[in-house]
């Protein structure tokens, strides 16, 4: 795929099924994260990779914060199984560096930066995924879990696999309407 098709193409995908990344996908996907901009070169990044079990034991731990941070029936009735919606499960971490020059906001957007590239890296590979945030990546029982500070943020859960529907989307926005050549 070149740059241009994958820039002007690439999607967000919910319906996932196996095959998720293999090996060699992965390692492609996982050097694209780490060549987002970085004020500083602080590398501000975490990303925990979860397959087969882990997957199982993350929903776990999305069972209990919706338990104990009472998110409602219907989350707490599918808490365990969300991790199981792809093969492959990325979370995608802000570890915060306290750094006179590059505020909280920039790690925050140099980690979201290296989710995106991640996503275009599978979509580049033939595969999907879809970046998902919501009450989990916001959870203090979660962020425990994970062993995160108070200063860390989960910038999203990102789902990898093969899409099982072949749904191309429309394009939504037109250029007119968000760019400008005047102040």
């Amino acid at each position: 795929m070149n740059a241009k098709e994958l820039l002007l193409n690439r999607q967000s995908d919910s319906q996932l099924s196996f095959p998720g990344p293999n090996a060699q996908q992965l390692e492609l996907i996982q050097q694209a994260a780490l060549r987002v901009p970085d004020h500083g070169h602080l590398a501000p990044w975490k990303f925990v990779v979860l397959q087969e079990r882990q997957r199982e034991k993350l929903g776990d731990i999305f069972l209990q914060a919706a338990q104990k941070e009472d998110m409602g029936e219907r989350v707490i009735e599918r808490a365990a199984s969300l991790p199981a919606r792809a093969p492959m499960v990325i979370v995608c971490i802000m570890k915060y560096i306290g750094h006179d020059k590059v505020p909280w906001v920039e790690q925050v957007a140099s980690a979201s930066c290296a989710t995106f590239a991640m996503q275009q890296a599978a979509f580049a590979q033939g595969l999907s995924g879809i970046w998902r945030t919501g009450a989990f990546a916001k959870s203090a029982t979660v962020k425990q879990a994970l062993k995160l500070t108070d200063d860390d943020e989960i910038v999203g859960f990102l789902y990898l696999g093969t899409p099982t529907v072949d749904c191309p989307k429309k394009r939504r926005h037109q250029v007119a309407d968000f760019f400008t050549d005047s102040l």
